[in-house]
């Protein structure tokens, strides 16, 4: 068992519901799932009990919260000395990140981290991958998170790997296909992200020989999502971008797969404070344990089952 998923039940007992304690922790309710079903398997037993009003303990869930509760709070106490016989009991960190990382990941790694060293103050920047980038070599963040950064003069320590998928109007004739190939998107109306993470999919169009009928460029993730509910065209969009599947539109994995790499990146991990040093570690931890909602993943198992945590 893990710290992390005793800390999930802890969370749940004091919500009494799944959705309530994913809302606590910044976590999805099926991450919630995922780790109190994990936990039971691992303790053979059932911890709690679930109906329409929400969970409630077992018998055996009853006896063991009370020993949760005391490990719970005896690591909270050897992380907090740790940190500070460290120097990481107060301190600012300046993140740059782009806005479906910053939407659904980075909650969860700064709830986690500030739970162990509340002292710390996150001041995050949001922008594209060029403004990221930019502001890496300048110094205005400390570490930022891109996707697909291999460039000179960074480091980059490797956090998660997202695929990418076509999402489709929901009457679109190819809905009843498993599988959309790119050749089949070509004449379509093509509505593109100018955010940064487009360029994965052009090279992929580039590779084949094939070019976009591209319509509309489009920088908010929330934009394109609502356009695509229109039936003013298709996309091809990170996974990250779709915290649940819209019921107006149909989202199909791709052929050949398109995959993004996120990671943290900084101008050299050799030069750490701290400080720094305790996000990274937990930025690690946080992302490892990263699941896509249920009904994304259901979606995607088919042909990403390599690529995603199920």
């Amino acid at each position: 068992m893990t710290l992390y998923q005793l800390e999930v039940f802890l969370a749940v007992v004091q919500t009494g519901s799944f959705t309530r304690a994913g809302e606590h922790l910044h976590a999805s309710q099926s991450g919630v799932s995922h780790n109190i079903g994990d936990l039971e398997k691992e303790l053979g037993i059932i911890l709690f009990t679930r109906n329409r009003n929400g969970v409630k303990l077992t018998d055996a869930g009853e006896q063991i919260l009370a020993h949760v509760s005391e490990i719970v709070h005896h690591s909270k106490q050897i992380n907090q000395i740790a940190a500070a016989s460290r120097g990481v009991s107060n301190g600012t960190i300046r993140i740059g990140a782009f806005a479906s990382f910053s939407a659904h990941v980075l909650p969860a790694i700064s709830q986690a981290f500030l739970h162990h060293y509340p002292g710390v103050e996150l001041l995050l920047f949001e922008g594209s991958y060029a403004e990221i980038e930019a502001w890496i070599k300048t110094g205005t963040v400390d570490l930022g998170f891109l996707a697909d950064s291999s460039h000179d003069g960074f480091d980059v320590v490797h956090l998660l790997s997202d695929p990418y998928v076509a999402v489709l109007p929901a009457n679109h004739p190819l809905k009843e296909h498993d599988i959309i190939s790119i050749e089949q998107l070509t004449q379509e109306p093509f509505l593109s992200l100018k955010s940064g993470c487009e360029r994965l999919v052009i090279s992929a169009f580039q590779k084949k020989g094939l070019s976009l009928n591209k319509q509309f460029e489009v920088a908010e993730n929330s934009t394109i999502i609502t356009m695509v509910e229109a039936g003013i065209g298709v996309s091809i969009v990170p996974s990250m971008i779709l915290p649940a599947i819209p019921g107006n539109i149909v989202v199909k994995p791709l052929s050949p797969p398109i995959i993004r790499e996120i990671g943290l990146v900084k101008l050299s991990l050799q030069s750490d404070s701290p400080v720094v040093s305790a996000f990274i570690k937990e930025a690690l931890k946080q992302t490892s344990s990263f699941r896509y909602p249920a009904s994304m993943e259901n979606s995607l198992a088919l042909k990403y089952s390599r690529f995603l945590r199920l």
